[in-house]
């Protein structure tokens, strides 16, 4: 994307359609869009054969190092290590980047993030900015704010161009369309493109040369004329005021040298303390994420230099519940994550459900323990997040930073079913017991009273075993339990008890 247009396609300002003419329905909890997902089976065919090719090569890519474990074991302790002393690097960071011209802006929450990025965009009497692939301004809806202040804001990310297109949302953390097959977006490039831009080719075919040809096209002229940008920041270096964005196309360089004005809002977990920290994030992140021994495209840029990229920089660092998700000792871990995407391409979950029923920006195994913490468990979708896995544990053995997603849900779930303190904006207030759990709270006082009472459990083993004598063999259990297994099969009754047996073996008395 770093070719220069052709005369004859001068660029052209144009002005956008609406991205959405109504607000987006609230998200329906995850067992409810996922039932509605797994009936798609375009959806399904596309889902397998990407997180399926992704997930080979991965492996392949991994499986070249021999210090993989060890650089895995060093990334989590540099971001443990940050993290217990977050307060100290972000302020070394900020005095690092305002010294080197540069200027920093704090922003507690979504709302406030917004404003502060409306109003600089408006401060410099642009109506329009290129936009770096950024999870962050996707969190806080930027896209939407600017919008709402009339300000047209265009993703240059080839797979988050297919999205806003569509009128769609991300579903993927490395690969957001990864919902369309190529013959979904050669058409939503020749039925939108001329809207936002420079139409398509009439004759536009679906290979991939010819897809990316026309998004270069498109996008070209808007690179060339865009006075401001917006990024996001896959790392930050405390050390330097350093920040780092790593991506595979090139249209993030061009975002990030060409506009007068650049706008990075990132999460202040983002922060690491040292360049020689940078190096084992280099290692990890490319061979995880896109299976490449090296990141196609790295841009570092710290602060302004006169006569090279952007003269005004400013950098709004980003909390919204990331400081409370901080004060929880277990889920904490989450905060580690370098998005590299690697949990969702393993996950069977995600491979059969999609993104877009976890009804967050951040999807999959990481989303489900992220996205609760940030914004809380106060709705129906954020409450059933920790349910949407089957702790099988792939997530956690493939993050190149060891969170135990696994050990986090488990947490959350405890949370969610009983209730207790929590911490919301700096301040600790209960929640209530989730509604929708009251069966399994029962469930788990039947089994606390037959654990509590060997004689009663004795008599219900001896009972189970007797009836598969007698050919019972039950395929649903009964009431609310039905629903667990109406999709698995039950185990078939012991020929006789446990303690039967270790009576017989053992010869030690049944206590």
């Amino acid at each position: 994307m770093t070719s220069t247009p052709s005369p004859q396609t001068p660029p052209t300002r144009r002005t956008p359609p609406t991205r959405r003419a109504r607000p987006a329905p609230p998200a329906p909890p995850f067992p409810e869009a996922a039932r509605a997902a797994v009936a798609d089976e375009t959806l399904r065919a596309n889902l397998r054969h990407a997180t399926g090719t992704i997930r080979d090569k991965r492996a392949r890519a991994v499986a070249e190092l021999a210090d993989w474990d060890r650089l895995r074991a060093a990334g989590k302790a540099v971001k443990d290590h940050t993290l217990r002393h977050l307060d100290r690097y972000l302020l070394q960071l900020e005095e690092a980047v305002t010294a080197a011209g540069g200027t920093v802006h704090w922003a507690a929450d979504a709302a406030e993030a917004n404003r502060l990025v409306t109003d600089l965009v408006l401060a410099t009497g642009e109506r329009e900015v290129v936009k770096v692939k950024s999870m962050a301004t996707q969190e806080i809806g930027l896209d939407e704010a600017l919008e709402a202040a009339g300000v047209a804001a265009y993703e240059t990310d080839l797979a988050e161009l297919i999205v806003q297109l569509g009128h769609d949302r991300p579903s993927h953390i490395l690969v957001p369309a990864i919902h369309r097959n190529r013959g979904e977006i050669r058409d939503i490039f020749r039925a939108e493109m001329a809207r936002w831009g420079r139409p398509a080719p009439a004759d536009l075919g679906d290979s991939p040369a010819e897809l990316a040809e026309a998004a270069r096209l498109h996008l070209r002229e808007k690179f060339l004329r865009a006075k401001v940008a917006v990024s996001g920041a896959n790392f930050m270096v405390a050390e330097t005021g350093t920040l780092v964005v790593l991506e595979s196309e090139g249209n993030g360089r061009m975002c990030l040298t060409l506009p007068e004005t650049l706008i990075s809002v990132v999460g202040i977990e983002k922060v690491i303390p040292t360049w020689r920290d940078l190096e084992i994030f280099l290692q990890l992140l490319p061979r995880s994420s896109t299976a490449e021994r090296m990141n196609p495209y790295t841009t570092m840029w710290t602060g302004t230099t006169d006569g090279d990229g952007p003269s005004a920089f400013h950098l709004v660092l980003l909390d919204n519940g990331r400081t409370d998700t901080l004060a929880d000792a277990v889920g904490r871990q989450a905060l580690r994550c370098i998005r590299c995407s690697a949990c969702l391409n393993v996950c069977p979950v995600y491979e059969r459900a999609g993104g877009h029923a976890y009804g967050s920006v951040y999807p999959g195994p990481i989303g489900a323990v992220l996205t609760p913490q940030l914004r809380g468990t106060d709705t129906a979708v954020d409450a059933s997040l920790p349910y949407a896995s089957t702790l099988c544990g792939a997530c956690y053995d493939v993050c190149p930073v060891a969170i135990d997603i696994p050990e986090v849900l488990v947490h959350l779930r405890e949370r969610i079913a009983q209730g207790g303190p929590v911490t919301r904006g700096g301040l600790r207030v209960r929640i209530r017991p989730a509604r929708g759990h009251a069966a399994e709270r029962a469930a788990l006082r039947a089994a606390r009273h037959l654990l509590d009472h060997p004689g009663v459990l004795r008599a219900g083993e001896r009972l189970l075993a007797r009836a598969r004598r007698l050919g019972f063999r039950p395929q649903h259990l009964p009431g609310p339990a039905r629903a667990w297994t109406t999709t698995r099969a039950l185990p078939e009754p012991p020929a006789e008890p446990f303690r039967d047996w270790w009576i017989r073996e053992r010869g030690t008395t049944d206590r």
